[in-house]
């Protein structure tokens, strides 16, 4: 895994797009603070500018220097969960503009998965984390599943976990608004 590890943060920091094992579905991946590398991940879904992709970070401590304001409850939130919970935030900061929804919100989820967790501890800063599909295609469970053309789009396949038959699923994901007002956006 560290090998692995390492050619992806070399892709990263050169700007590039990879794909990649996560707590979820795989992912495909840029450094969220790199505009043109968001741009290159639109370009490749096929994905409206407009529709904001969310992040990753390795631990609940890093979200405070993305998002202006943390509440308190997203915390218990996140420590809560018995399975991956994407929040979103208002007043996002410190990431590339387009990665950033037209409201100023991010969607961040702190992952726990060994790989993605390393990655992101290791590299020091978010990566985009948004399912491997083409918008408006199913997001495959696995990484079988995933298309050629998304395969062929990106600067690097992590050779991690690509075996794995289990059918993943996206996760749960919630708003939190002023005074602590919980919106379900997917369960």
């Amino acid at each position: 895994m560290n090998e692995e590890i390492k050619k992806a943060i070399e892709v990263l920091r050169s700007g590039g797009v990879i794909l990649y094992p996560t707590d979820t579905v795989w992912g495909i991946g840029c450094d969220a603070t790199d505009s043109e590398a968001v741009q290159k991940v639109y370009d490749l879904k096929r994905r409206a500018d407009s529709k904001s992709m969310l992040v990753l970070t390795d631990s609940v401590g890093k979200i405070g220097a993305y998002v202006k304001d943390m509440p308190a409850l997203a915390w218990d939130l996140i420590e809560m969960s018995e399975r991956p919970l994407t929040i979103i935030y208002s007043d996002a900061r410190n990431l590339a503009e387009n990665i950033i929804a037209e409201d100023g919100s991010i969607g961040i989820r702190v992952t726990k998965e060994a790989f993605s967790k390393t990655l992101c501890e290791r590299f020091r800063k978010p990566v985009v984390s948004t399912s491997a599909n083409v918008s408006g295609e199913p997001a495959p469970e696995n990484f079988a599943e995933i298309s050629e053309e998304i395969k062929n789009g990106v600067d690097y396949i992590v050779n991690f976990r690509q075996n794995e038959r289990t059918k993943a699923k996206p996760s749960s994901i919630i708003k939190l608004e002023t005074g602590n007002i919980v919106k379900i956006i997917r369960e």
